[in-house]
């Protein structure tokens, strides 16, 4: 049973970090594609940053490179995005997915970032 459990949200202030993590069972996370998505309210999901599975090649959106990382720990099983220079515009409920001819979802971990 695959399953993503996100954490690692919490309150930011603007210009500081956060390390989220998303622990995966179920599956193997190296032969998965691994994103990190964001939902702000009265907004649509959005991409964030995006491994490939084996190699893990990453790509991120627009937005965030330069300030955000992606990363993969194959012994944990874990993905992590690192979120540096955080912005009021970064908050949002973050959700890890993984992918392999379908999509599977965590429960989605809250950003905020605010003085």
């Amino acid at each position: 049973q695959v399953q993503l459990v996100e954490s690692g949200g919490g309150l930011v202030q603007p210009g500081g970090s956060l390390r989220l993590s998303c622990a995966a069972s179920g599956f193997t996370v190296s032969i998965y594609v691994m994103s990190w998505y964001r939902q702000a309210p009265g907004k649509e999901r959005e991409l964030v940053a995006t491994m490939s599975s084996g190699i893990g090649n990453t790509n991120y959106a627009k937005s965030v490179k330069g300030r955000f990382t992606i990363s993969r720990d194959n012994a944990k099983n874990t993905v992590y995005l690192q979120m540096h220079s955080l912005k009021p515009e970064d908050e949002a409920v973050y959700y890890c997915s993984a992918f392999r001819g379908r999509d599977y979802w965590g429960q989605g971990t809250l950003v905020t970032v605010s003085s």
